[in-house]
C-alpha cells in the first residue's frame, strides 16, 4: 500500500510548547447529563442507582484541554491554523511508578524518546482534532436527530479539522453510533433512518489519523439521568484501565482491575436493582500504523493473560458495561469493513476487482463503511464486496449486541507508552 510522505519533524521544543495546566478530575460544562455527572461515584447517584462500595483511590490529576481559540461553531478551521508553529497540546502525562520509576529521569531514555518526535507530533495533532470535534458535536447531538446526520456531522468536521488527504490525514475508521443494547460497530448505511430518542443510550466512537497514526476514543451520551450510574461505572472502569496500563504490565492484570471496578456498580431500572457487568467478549487493543487492531487485546475481565505491554506501544483502552448478559453477538446488517493486511490474489469477478482497487487506493488497511464507498461514486458493488469478504481479502465487522432490552455504555482513550512517560493522548476536560 502506498502512503503519503510524512511531514517534516517538528522541533522538540515545539512538541513540548503547549503543556496544559493540570486540574484535579475536572468535569465538563457542555452536557453534564450525557455522561451522568449526577452519578459521580464519589458523590452518590441520586435516584438512578448506587455504587455498591466506595474505594478511596488516589486519582491522577488530569490536564485540562481547553478548546482552541478561534475554532468556529461549524468546525471550519483546521487545527494546523489554530496552533503556533504547529505545536499541539500534549496529552495527560503520567509518570511511571515502581520498577519503571527511573524512566522519567533517564537521560538515555529521554534521548530515545526524542527519536519518536514525528509519531508524537502526528498523534497530538490527531488527538486535538478529536477533542475539537467531539466537544462541538456533544453540544449539537439531540433527540430527534437522524443518525446519518450525526455521523456526517462528525465525519465532515474530522475531514476539515484534519485537512483530510488520503493516507496523510483524515478519518481513522467509520463513526460508531450504537444505540442501547447494541454495543459497537453500528454506523448507518445508505437508506437507514434511525432517529435518536430521548430515552436512548448512544455510544459515539470515532477515530482520526495523521500519517496512519490513529487516535481512537469514544464516549456515551444520554438524555435521561436514570442511566447516570451506568455511565459512571464505565467511565470509572476505563480510567482504571488507563491508570493500570504501563510498560511490563500484564494484560490480564489490567482486565482484573477493570472488572473489579465495573462490577462494584449497580443501577435501578424500572424499580429493579440491576448489576452492571463488563461485556466480557469485548476488549481494548493496541494500534499500529494504518491498522486499528494490531495484535494485542486488553481484556476488561480477568482472564489470566500474561502478555506484557511494551515500550513504544500505542493502546486503545476501552471498556463496555451492560445491564444485560455482559456478552455480545453479531446482529443486523454489516456496515464496517477493513482490508486484511498483506498481499491478495486478484479476484476473478470484475466487480470485486474494481472494488478492491477502490479500497486499496482510498483506504488501504484503514477501516471503511458503505457510506464511504458510496461517497466515492461507486455503485452496484454489493456482489463484489461479498466476494472480497468471502475470500478473506476484506474483513466484515457486523454490529455487536447484548440481549434486547438491555443498555450498554462505552468510554475509550488512546495512550502511548513512551520510553519516559505514559501519555494519554486523547484526554480532554470532557472525559
Amino acid at each position: 500500500m502506498s502512503v503519503a510522505e510524512q511531514a517534516a519533524s517538528a522541533p522538540a521544543k515545539e512538541l513540548e510548547a503547549l503543556s496544559i495546566t493540570k486540574t484535579a478530575n475536572e468535569g465538563d460544562n457542555d452536557n453534564s447529563d450525557d455522561e451522568g455527572e449526577a452519578g459521580n461515584p464519589d458523590e452518590g447517584d441520586g435516584s438512578g442507582g448506587a455504587k455498591k462500595k466506595k474505594k478511596n483511590k488516589k486519582r491522577n490529576k488530569k490536564k485540562k484541554k481547553a478548546g482552541a481559540a478561534g475554532q468556529s461553531d461549524e468546525l471550519t478551521v483546521p487545527v494546523s491554523q489554530l496552533f503556533a508553529s504547529n505545536g499541539y497540546p500534549e496529552g495527560e502525562i503520567c509518570e511511571y511508578v515502581d520498577d519503571n520509576r527511573y524512566r522519567t529521569t533517564s537521560e538515555e531514555l529521554r534521548a530515545k524518546d526524542r527519536l519518536n518526535e514525528q509519531q508524537i507530533f502526528d498523534l497530538r495533532r490527531a488527538a486535538e482534532v478529536h477533542r475539537e470535534v467531539r466537544q462541538n458535536v456533544r453540544q449539537r447531538i439531540k433527540p430527534g436527530m437522524d443518525l446519518t446526520t450525526v455521523a456526517e456531522m462528525i465525519e465532515n468536521g474530522t475531514r476539515v479539522l484534519s485537512e483530510a488527504s488520503g493516507f496523510a490525514s483524515g478519518i481513522g475508521f467509520p463513526t460508531g453510533l450504537s444505540l442501547n443494547h447494541c454495543a459497537a460497530h453500528y454506523t448507518p448505511n445508505a437508506g437507514d433512518h434511525v432517529v435518536v430518542q430521548a430515552d436512548d443510550v448512544l455510544k459515539v466512537d470515532f477515530g482520526v489519523h495523521v500519517n496512519g497514526h490513529i487516535i481512537d476514543s469514544a464516549f456515551t451520551m444520554t438524555w435521561n439521568d436514570r442511566y447516570d450510574p451506568l455511565l459512571a461505572a464505565v467511565r470509572d472502569a476505563t480510567n482504571t484501565g488507563v491508570r493500570e496500563a504501563g510498560i511490563d504490565v500484564r494484560l490480564g492484570d489490567i482486565g482484573a482491575a477493570i472488572q473489579e471496578v465495573m462490577e462494584s456498580y449497580e443501577i435501578e431500572l424500572d424499580g429493579k436493582t440491576v448489576p452492571i457487568k463488563p461485556i466480557r467478549n469485548l476488549c481494548g487493543h493496541n494500534i499500529g500504523p494504518y491498522q486499528i487492531h494490531s495484535g494485542k487485546s486488553v481484556p476488561i475481565v480477568a482472564n489470566g493473560d500474561q502478555t506484557p505491554m511494551e515500550e513504544g506501544e500505542l493502546f486503545a483502552i476501552e471498556t463496555f458495561g451492560s445491564t444485560g448478559a455482559g456478552y455480545v453477538n453479531e446482529e443486523g446488517v454489516c456496515s464496517h469493513y477493513a482490508m486484511a493486511p498483506g498481499t491478495h490474489p486478484r479476484p476473478r469477478i470484475p466487480s470485486a476487482q474494481k472494488l478492491l482497487h477502490t479500497i486499496t487506493k482510498n483506504f488501504g488497511t484503514l477501516p471503511f463503511c458503505r457510506r464511504y464507498v458510496d461517497r466515492l461514486g461507486e455503485s452496484h458493488y454489493y456482489l463484489g464486496l461479498k466476494t472480497l469478504v468471502d475470500s478473506g481479502v476484506v474483513m466484515a465487522y457486523p454490529p455487536l449486541c447484548d440481549v434486547k432490552g438491555s443498555y450498554t455504555a462505552q468510554f475509550e482513550h488512546t495512550l502511548l507508552l513512551r520510553p519516559t512517560v505514559k501519555e494519554v493522548l486523547s484526554r480532554g476536560d470532557d472525559y
